[in-house]
């Protein structure tokens, strides 16, 4: 019984130097559409013609939460506490969604639902989504696939936009790559049309 208090003593001060894990970011970023579907409006696939967004490919470095900085043309560095809500590529493909839905008037289906109206399928690859220390700016890349209907001609493009940034930090990195990201996403509504 006297040796409980005494383990429990020597043990206390090992309490602080045990981790489970890293210390959490004081936010995570998001993207935020600049146009927006209206709320309780409904689509339907008998008066509109349709789109399915599909998974976008993306390299090493974009494949993780971690917003990269292109520090010299062969060196990647990453914000410091600047860390996405999800993974880029994710979160670029909703917002392309959301951009086609609003700015056309198509409907965007997923993967199961395309199975049944097979319209236009998007796809690609992002390839640059980050911040450039060298030019100061933020950076979105996408190679956009399109296939449009039942064609089987594959039509591709390259987007991109950027927005310069004051300074490298994770304040500075999440307003500017959202707008590069709607920049895009515009562009490619208006490619991709009615």
């Amino acid at each position: 019984m006297k040796r409980t208090p005494l383990l429990l003593v020597l043990t206390l001060p090992l309490a602080g130097c045990i981790s489970f894990g890293a210390a959490p970011p004081p936010s995570l970023l998001t993207l935020e559409p600049t146009s927006e579907i209206a709320v309780g409006q409904v689509r339907s696939t008998a008066g509109a013609r349709t789109v399915q967004v599909q998974s976008l490919t993306v390299a090493q470095a974009l494949a993780t939460p971690r917003v990269p900085v292109q520090a010299t043309p062969t060196t990647v560095a990453y914000v410091k506490d600047a860390v996405w809500s999800e993974p880029p590529a994710r979160l670029f493909a909703r917002l392309l969604g959301d951009t086609l839905s609003a700015r056309t008037g198509r409907v965007v289906l997923s993967g199961a639902q395309a199975l049944t109206d097979p319209g236009a399928q998007l796809g690609g690859d992002l390839r640059a989504f980050g911040l450039d220390a060298t030019e100061r700016v933020a950076v979105v890349t996408y190679d956009a696939t399109l296939i449009r209907g039942q064609s089987t001609i594959v039509q591709k493009r390259r987007f991109e936009a950027k927005v310069p940034v004051g300074t490298i930090d994770a304040a500075s990195a999440g307003p500017a790559l959202n707008q590069a990201a709607n920049q895009v996403a515009t562009d490619v509504a208006d490619w991709v049309g009615r």
